[in-house]
């Protein structure tokens, strides 16, 4: 007799209970946070229409039990703030009978969890915002929520995923009339283009976007813009076009970790022209003001690459072992970009057989990630390890020298005055 395959239901939440693999680290606080968490999101699931509890004061018991739990944490910290926020807004929510209250402190955690580099955490709470909310979820939380949906799985190079939820987030904001957020889906989806490696039709998304968003006076999309225009220029090889871009976003956000952001990205445009100095005064301002796990792991890396850039050996060991350290917490991206920077680096002191080594790593990173900009760079940078050993040495830029032009001049001056002013 035939017996019937069952289908299994993945664990609502199970994310969160990964983080007992922690506790071999003796990371025990945050194993505690993470079991807070699950019970948490699994109390905010009764709040949805589409459950339907076993026993009529099912939230009653299970809101007590989960209010117990996180009253007994006393860890400290954000995280363990936001999870008794979301239990007592639960309560409010349930008493009311109305699911929409609990959309703002589900999307302040999103963003906390994203900030903080867990990725699929932060996915979890956003698909938790849209389906207990569904249709009745306000226009402007469905909006935000969808577009971090996007953002995060842009972040985790899942594009397909990503594309669909930037035209989604573009058309409700669309009928509601909202031109600000329609300018962040068609951002959002440039980045996405970017990711998969079409950068022409990027550079071309971008300055439309950029165009429109200065015509509507919304500065901080246009900020956006110019940000992901001087991105695109540089892995276009033209860093010194796509610096004052960056640099201009970073005085039209008023949001410092988007600052920051920019600054971060201006360093790698000043190392590609030669000018690690310039950089390496923009990466420490990142990692002594940022706050974004992001931020910090782009910058700690460019670190590691600008020592290897001037020779620095000790340098270049002491960044790259910070990075392992964070390596779980890294987006397909970042690990790429990670492992191509410690091949160029070894590269650079003449360890060959180490720097092919890890360069087929990035390169099969980046081929199951599907970052097709970072297999074309890759294959470029492998296919010097022989013949054109002067090329990787200088890895991405063309000058020994650095480059200069006056509105490079006035790149260089400005981050020496925000260096210098020690803010």
């Amino acid at each position: 007799m035939r017996v019937p395959r069952v289908k299994v239901q993945p664990l609502p939440h199970a994310v969160f209970l990964t983080r007992l693999a922690s506790a071999a680290n003796g990371n025990a606080i945050d194993v505690r946070l993470g079991q807070g968490a699950f019970l948490t999101l699994r109390l905010v699931d009764l709040l949805s229409r589409d459950h339907e509890p076993s026993h009529p004061d099912a939230f009653t018991y299970q809101h007590r039990a989960t209010e117990r739990f996180c009253r007994d944490l006393q860890c400290g910290g954000p995280e363990e703030a936001h999870l008794k926020g979301l239990v007592g807004t639960a309560a409010d929510s349930y008493r009311s009978g109305d699911s929409r209250l609990i959309a703002p402190a589900l999307l302040a955690y999103a963003l906390y969890l994203e900030d903080d580099a867990r990725y699929e955490e932060a996915l979890d709470v956003l698909e938790t915002t849209l389906q207990v909310g569904g249709e009745r979820l306000r226009v402007a939380d469905a909006v935000a929520a969808t577009l971090r949906l996007a953002r995060v799985n842009r972040k985790l190079a899942r594009f397909a995923d990503a594309e669909t939820a930037y035209v989604h987030a573009g058309q409700l904001a669309a009928a509601a009339g909202d031109r600000y957020a329609v300018l962040l889906s068609r951002i959002g989806l440039a980045g996405a283009i970017q990711g998969r490696g079409n950068l022409g039709e990027a550079e071309r998304c971008y300055r439309e976007i950029l165009a429109d968003a200065r015509m509507a006076g919304e500065r901080d999309a246009e900020a956006q813009a110019e940000h992901g225009l001087g991105t695109t220029l540089l892995l276009r090889g033209q860093p010194a076009e796509a610096a004052p871009h960056a640099w201009r976003a970073s005085e039209l956000y008023e949001n410092e970790a988007a600052q920051l952001r920019a600054l971060g990205d201006l360093a790698l445009m000043l190392s590609a022209l030669g000018d690690a100095e310039s950089a390496e005064r923009a990466l420490a301002l990142v990692v002594r003001r940022s706050a974004n796990q992001d931020g910090i792991m782009n910058a700690l890396i460019e670190l590691m690459h600008c020592a290897s850039y001037r020779r620095d050996r000790l340098g270049f060991e002491r960044w790259r072992s910070e990075c392992e350290g964070r390596l779980e917490h890294m987006a397909p991206n970042m690990v790429t970009d990670f492992l191509l920077k410690v091949g160029v680096g070894h590269a650079r002191f003449g360890y060959f057989s180490k720097a092919e080594t890890f360069l087929a790593a990035a390169l099969e990173t980046a081929a199951a990630s599907g970052l097709h900009e970072f297999e074309f760079r890759i294959e470029r940078i492998r296919n010097g390890l022989g013949d054109c050993r002067e090329e990787l040495e200088n890895a991405c830029a063309d000058a020994t020298e650095p480059v200069t032009s006056e509105p490079l001049r006035t790149v260089r001056q400005s981050l020496q005055e925000l260096a210098g002013a020690g803010v």
